[in-house]
């Protein structure tokens, strides 16, 4: 088995909270959900040829209250 890469990640505190929650829902690490949307994002790409959102270069918006 091949050595994970370890890469810097910024991300905002918004979308870090929002990670995180949705990480604690699933019953993953934050840095285990970030891989594991990444590894979907991949396989959608990889089915169709299309990202998941035709919107990627956006910002994204979350209204966390």
């Amino acid at each position: 088995m091949a050595a994970k890469k370890q890469i810097p990640l910024r991300l905002s505190e918004k979308l870090y909270d929002a990670i995180a929650a949705w990480a604690e829902d699933d019953f993953r690490s934050v840095n285990g959900q970030i891989e594991y949307l990444l590894t979907e994002c991949v396989r959608q790409r990889k089915k169709n040829g299309k990202y998941v959102s035709e919107h990627l270069d956006e910002a994204p918006v979350f209204d966390i209250s």
